[in-house]
Order: structure tokens, then C-alpha cells, then sequence
């Protein structure tokens, strides 16, 4: 049948097709229906069809997938790492550091400028989406680690680089590819099973303090959600401390 002549009926045997003999999975047929949807809707605005029969169709509901986070043990052997010896290692090393102690995206990582950071009173300034401003305290050892990172820094380039934070050994700004492979790198020297990416560091921030007591709405301020609703996933995440809480505050625990 030519797809211009189809009717929403021919839409609906041509999804059950999909799901029960060609055996596709849910992520699959959203994206299916999705694109019959994007395509009907193209040929009504263009006039080659009176009106789309897939404006009704509705995807099918996808799982939410956790987050996963590096365990406390894993974040320890990463640290464990040695960070002298090179410029690049030490930049590594504390990009790593501030990934973990704030939670941020790594987009708002490689955007920071040195000004951006306040040693003295222990916070970063960040932007996130939408030129969203947000304040996220320092911890000690982030402070201590940026404090040497600037020093080498200077040493290396002195006003011969852009004004980013983090650059490359042109002086540039550090891209999200070149991050990438140097955080897979460092987590494979490290021992961790699990292959590091950015956004891996984030979920792991965010799981850690929820675990050490942090409220959420602190948290959704921290990680920038315009929604707390968005900062909630981390709350099914744990499980085992769910029960551990449970045992411990219930009277018949």
C-alpha cells in the first residue's frame, strides 16, 4: 500500500507487527511510532494528505533506567592514582576531583574560566542550561588540587591560553572527546571494571550524598534540575540503604 493512502488502522497492524512477529523491543517502537508521527504530520502540513492518521498513535511506555553509580571503593582506587609527573595527569586529576565534589554536567566542566573558581571561600560559579547561574560549595581536597592545578598552569602557559580552565597542550579548550579518553584511561589504570564517561561521575555524586544524609532539594540545587522530580531517580537507586534505614528507625525493625 502506498504510505500516502494509509489509514490509521494500516498504522496500528503495522505496529503489532512489529511487537509480536518481528519481536521489537519497546525503545524500538517508540522510535517507530515517533517517526510515523514526524512523517504524517510533515505530509498533512504539506497538503498530500487531508490529515495525519498517526496523529492519535501513542508510543509505548519505556522503563525508566536507573542511573548507574561507581561504589565508594571504586571513587578510592580512582584517587589513588598518581597525578604527578606531567601536566596532563594533574589536569586529569582534578577534573576528576571537581566532577565528583559538585555533580556538575561536563559541558559546564570544560566551559569554567579560572574566574569562575573562588578558593578562598571554597565555591565554583557555574552555568548550566538555558545560562542557568548556580553556586556549588568546594570541599577541601577539590580546593587543595586546583590550588597546584593553577600553579602548573601558569608554569606551562602563562597568558599564551585561551581563558578556559581546563585547556589542552595548544592552550585550547579542553573538548568533551579529549576528556572522554583521558578519564577512560585514568579508570582503566585505576582497576575500575565499570568504563568512566562524565556523566558517570555525576550520578555517582549525587548517589553518594544522598546516602550521607543530603536532602534532595539540596541536591536538585546542586545538580541544577529545574524539576524535583528529575533528582528523585537517585532516591530508588539504593536499595540495600533503603532497607539498612528501614531496620534501623522502624520500632519493630
Amino acid at each position: 500500500m502506498p504510505p500516502l493512502s494509509a489509514k490509521r488502522e494500516h498504522l496500528d497492524d503495522f505496529l503489532w507487527d512489529l511487537r509480536s512477529e518481528k519481536g521489537l523491543e519497546p525503545a524500538s517502537l517508540f522510535r517507530k511510532t515517533e517517526a510515523l508521527r514526524s512523517f504524517y504530520s510533515f505530509q498533512a502540513a504539506e497538503r498530500r494528505v487531508e490529515e495525519s492518521p498517526a496523529e492519535t498513535l501513542r508510543p509505548p511506555r519505556l522503563a525508566q533506567k536507573l542511573p548507574r553509580a561507581l561504589s565508594l571503593a571504586d571513587m578510592e582506587r580512582l584517587f589513588r592514582v598518581p597525578s604527578a609527573g606531567s601536566f596532563e595527569r594533574a589536569r586529569t586529576r582534578v577534573m576528576l576531583e571537581l566532577l565528583y565534589a559538585t555533580g556538575m554536567r561536563v559541558s559546564e566542566l570544560l566551559s569554567l574560566k579560572s574566574d569562575a573558581v573562588n578558593l578562598e571561600d571554597r565555591w565554583v560559579r557555574v552555568f548550566g542550561k538555558r545560562a542557568k547561574e548556580r553556586l556549588i560549595p568546594l570541599h577541601a581536597a577539590a580546593v587543595s588540587l586546583l590550588k597546584q592545578y593553577l600553579v602548573l598552569r601558569e608554569a606551562k602557559f602563562k597568558d599564551r591560553c585561551e581563558p578556559f580552565l581546563f585547556v589542552g597542550r595548544a592552550g585550547r579548550k579542553l573538548s568533551r572527546v579529549q576528556f572522554w579518553r583521558l578519564l577512560r584511561a585514568y579508570g582503566k589504570e585505576a582497576g575500575v571494571d565499570t568504563p568512566l564517561h562524565p556523566h558517570l561521575l555525576r550520578h555517582t555524586f549525587a548517589t553518594h550524598l544522598l546516602q550521607n544524609g543530603a536532602d534532595l532539594r539540596s541536591l536538585q540545587e546542586m545538580l541544577g534540575h529545574a524539576s524535583l522530580s528529575t533528582t528523585q531517580i537517585y532516591t530508588h537507586l539504593d536499595r540495600s540503604a533503603l532497607k539498612a534505614s528501614h531496620r534501623r528507625f522502624h520500632p519493630r525493625g
